[in-house]
């Protein structure tokens, strides 16, 4: 697999990491950060699978499919969670995570 074809998939992998890590440090400010634990230990494990996704396809590496399925997954639960709070870095990262997971399960599926 050349990394050309996963060029796409590796940048909505990249941005929803940083996505992520913008939120979960707004949410550590937030009012009542107990509300937002689930929040920003979602945001905390996309960001890190995004990643790692990311590096698995840029090197090309035979993981890749099975990656981008849980990177799939995971950006899909990030994204339900982050939807719930109405403010403007969980809805900014729940739509990042929703482009994610729709790229990586194209890449997953593919």
């Amino acid at each position: 697999m050349a990394n050309e074809q996963f060029a796409d998939c590796i940048q909505a992998c990249n941005d929803c990491a940083d996505a992520c890590d913008m939120c979960a440090a707004a949410c550590l400010s937030e009012q009542d950060v107990q509300m937002m634990t689930r929040c920003i230990a979602l945001d905390i494990d996309c960001a890190q699978l995004c990643r790692v996704a990311a590096g698995v396809m840029a090197r090309g590496g035979e993981a890749a499919r099975e990656l981008c399925r849980a990177c799939a997954a995971v950006c899909a639960m990030c994204a339900d969670e982050c939807a719930k709070h109405p403010m403007q870095h969980c809805q900014d990262c729940a739509a990042a995570c929703r482009r994610c997971a729709e790229a990586c399960s194209r890449m997953g599926g593919a």
